[in-house]
């Protein structure tokens, strides 16, 4: 690898650490090809990339970032997971590393705070951008859907008393 080669390569870290919700570093040193490529799909699926650097490119990378301080995480083997969304990445992390022994979470950043082990699981926990957006919907549509029934339940209400009246009347 070239000169120019790094440079393009610090330069599109530093997009990826500028850009991104969460950074989750890893190390996945035994990791088969065909696991770090499931690994890779699952991350596309939840809208997150992995990526593997060079530790003094990324070091380089992460020179004047808010996520600055997972700089002494990048020893050894290690493999970024990041995405936009401040929660997609680490679930993804997490549960891959459940189910997989040489997929070890070191830690991570979301923005200027720096994340520990136990960190990157409590985000792993949190709901999604797409989860509380559905919420917050459903709480807004709630009052509406109220109110139409509040309006119509006079109606209906007069209707089955007019109906066992009637009921009565006729037996």
């Amino acid at each position: 690898m070239d000169r120019a080669q790094k440079e393009q390569l610090v330069d599109e870290l530093g997009q990826i650490f500028e850009s991104s919700g969460v950074v989750v570093v890893s190390h996945y040193a035994g990791l088969t090809v065909a696991e770090m490529q499931d690994l890779r799909a699952k991350a596309r699926e939840a809208g997150g990339s992995v990526r593997v650097a060079k530790n003094r490119l990324a070091k380089i990378a992460l020179e004047g970032k808010p996520c600055a301080s997972i700089a002494d995480l990048l020893t050894g083997m290690t493999v970024l997971t990041f995405s936009e969304d401040p929660v997609a990445a680490a679930k993804v992390a997490q549960e891959y590393a459940k189910g997989n022994d040489k997929f070890v979470i070191l830690g991570g950043a979301m923005g200027e705070n720096a994340l520990d082990v136990a960190g990157v699981e409590a985000v792993s926990k949190m709901p999604s951008r797409e989860e509380l957006i559905s919420t917050i919907a459903g709480m807004l549509g709630a009052p509406a859907s109220n109110i139409a029934g509040a309006i119509g339940a006079p109606g209906s209400n007069i209707a089955s008393i007019l109906s066992t009246i009637e009921d009565k009347a006729a037996a």
